[in-house]
């Protein structure tokens, strides 16, 4: 039996070759863009441009100024320092996984990230998925053994054009490790994080699930809660992968992508605030109703 598909899902590896080549051409161009997009570098880069017209129009304090800062960011965010700190302000109230207190029926909802396409193969879940899929997987093996209903919702489209949708080739490998099709529903629409709780929405009103489980990254979460209650969705956020920033003696790539991944988040959340403030958000939307099955609770 497959699992239930919402809206549209294509699966499989690209068509013909040529899609097979663009597929790596844009993967190849993701990637330039990534550390182009850097915002750290992007702020350096204004420190380092102000810095020099300062120089320029004989303000030297100004120079000076500049320059020194955009050192301290460097070291500040290579060093480790900078993305330890703004991670742990997203992560930490996530940290400690909540208590399993499953109601009679239950929804998991898994938020995808990225993919990849392997060549002669097919497109897959990139390796930094594997802790959110391996965690919805655990998530739903003990619902089961709880001998209470659930349903694991895999929300996410196609945003890469690889031919394959996220819900798709996360689905396939939850079906691997044992959730049955029937409890399966691949919600293939959402390209964002803000269209993941828009799309699932409609999906859950369905299914009169009184409990609906959140499972994104650390760092992710608190961006996903904000966007799902916006859509009154109130869900039980669990994490999966947990990232701190490596504090070391001499600056690290890696160190300048974990700022950037948490810059993204407060940037993410500030815009909601901004819009929201502007009234460019959709409307908010009433929590989903409750049935009375939501006061028997199975508590573990």
């Amino acid at each position: 039996m497959a699992p239930i598909v919402a809206q549209f899902a294509s699966s499989g590896k690209p068509s013909d070759p040529r899609q097979g080549l663009l597929a790596r051409r844009m993967g190849y161009a993701a990637l330039l863009a990534a550390v182009v997009s850097i915002m750290i570098f992007s702020v350096l880069a204004l420190l380092i441009l102000l810095g020099c017209l300062a120089r320029w129009r004989g303000m030297r304090w100004l120079s000076v100024g500049a320059g020194a800062l955009a050192v301290l960011l460097f070291l500040l965010t290579g060093c480790g320092v900078l993305p330890r700190v703004l991670l742990q302000r997203l992560e930490s109230p996530y940290a400690l996984r909540p208590a399993l207190d499953w109601a009679p029926h239950n929804a998991i909802v898994l938020l995808t990230g990225d993919s990849v396409y392997v060549p002669h193969d097919k497109v897959e879940p990139s390796m930094s998925a594997y802790g959110r899929i391996t965690e919805a997987a655990v998530l739903y093996r003990d619902c089961r053994q709880a001998q209470v209903a659930c349903k694991l919702l895999v929300s996410g489209g196609d945003p890469s054009h690889m031919d394959t949708t996220l819900a798709a080739s996360y689905g396939a490998v939850l079906g691997q490790l044992g959730v049955p099709a029937e409890d399966l529903i691949l919600e293939t629409r959402s390209n964002t994080t803000w269209q993941n709780a828009q799309f699932s929405r409609p999906l859950l009103a369905r299914l009169d699930a009184p409990r609906v489980w959140l499972v994104s990254s650390a760092w992710h979460l608190r961006r996903g809660v904000l966007y799902f209650g916006h859509f009154g969705i109130v869900a039980t956020p669990v994490r999966a992968d947990y990232l701190r920033g490596q504090l070391i003696g001499w600056p690290s790539a890696s160190n300048f992508v974990l700022a950037d991944i948490a810059l993204h988040e407060y940037l993410g959340i500030a815009r909601y605030r901004v819009y929201n403030l502007l009234g460019w958000n959709a409307p908010g939307l009433p929590p989903l109703p409750q049935s009375a099955a939501a006061d028997a609770v199975t508590k573990r």
